[in-house]
């Protein structure tokens, strides 16, 4: 039986700076043993303690899809020690992984319907996530049509710009992009929080599921444009990432009420929310 506590020992592949802050990066790992990248099968939504001898972990959610293979990629904000050591290594280096932790976004319920996906921020790792498997050739034909809203403060601080950029091109994937406020006489997006830009693109509710993804001010403002769009509350999909600690239900430091999120989310519909304490 695998130690839940023991993590992967894998390689930093490669490190992209992705924001103009310099404050997020994405880490491309690989596995040092080819055996323990098969034992890591995960699904778009799940999320993995990254790990630094002597300093701590982590918990961050999954920028890869399963369908990318030979790798893993995970995008870290620097907000504390670990993650600015985390920083502050190069490519070669050896870290853990591990994981992966907690459930995943519903996709036995999401085949056949049509996805509109919402994110802001950085917490945006695990909707690319999504829409790379959504995306891939194996897996296009099983759902229907996809729209994504995806805001930032500034344009400098959007992630995964140039395949955001691929993305636009597509006419599989609707692509709204926005930021808050910007004074770049060049840019050719959306200008406006993203509840805002969500009531104005006003995607259909119609056989549709919303997955969002974001700060919780964002999500908060966001959860009663879609209600109002008509999207039942089963229908309504958040990920609660923020609230992760230890990732195997040990510490109790993630719980709401009687869910530990780690355990038994971090993926809850809006209808599951509603029957706990209001502290997410």
């Amino acid at each position: 039986m695998n130690n839940p506590y023991l993590p992967y020992p894998v390689r930093i592949d490669s490190v992209v700076t992705e924001t103009e802050d310099r404050n997020l990066k994405t880490f491309k790992l690989v596995f040092l043993n080819p055996e323990d990248e098969q034992k890591f099968k995960y699904n778009p939504g799940q999320f993995a303690e990254l790990s630094i001898a002597g300093l701590g972990e982590i918990p961050i959610g999954i920028a890869t899809s399963p369908t990318e293979k030979g790798f893993i990629k995970f995008t870290v904000n620097k907000v504390g020690k670990v993650t600015n050591h985390l920083h502050n290594m190069k490519e070669g280096d050896i870290m853990g992984v591990r994981g992966p932790l907690g459930n995943w976004y519903p996709w036995d319920a999401l085949e056949g319907k049509n996805v509109v996906i919402i994110g802001g921020g950085f917490a945006f790792t695990t909707l690319r996530s999504s829409i790379v498997y959504m995306l891939d050739p194996a897996n296009r034909s099983r759902f229907g049509d996809i729209t994504v809203v995806y805001g930032a403060r500034s344009p400098g601080l959007l992630l995964y710009k140039d395949e955001l950029a691929a993305w636009e091109q597509r006419k599989d994937i609707n692509m709204h992009i926005t930021v808050d406020g910007t004074d770049d006489p060049n840019w050719k997006y959306n200008v406006g929080f993203v509840p805002a830009v969500t009531k104005q693109k006003a995607p259909s509710a119609e056989n549709s599921y919303a997955i969002i993804c974001g700060p919780p001010i964002m999500i908060k403002f966001t959860l009663p444009v879609l209600t109002e769009l008509g999207f039942p509350p089963e229908r309504i999909i958040s990920s609660l990432e923020m609230r992760m600690k230890c990732g195997i239900g040990i510490c109790g430091r993630c719980n709401i009420g009687s869910e530990y999120v780690c355990k038994d989310g971090p993926v809850f519909t809006l209808e599951q929310l509603s029957k706990l304490p209001n502290e997410y």
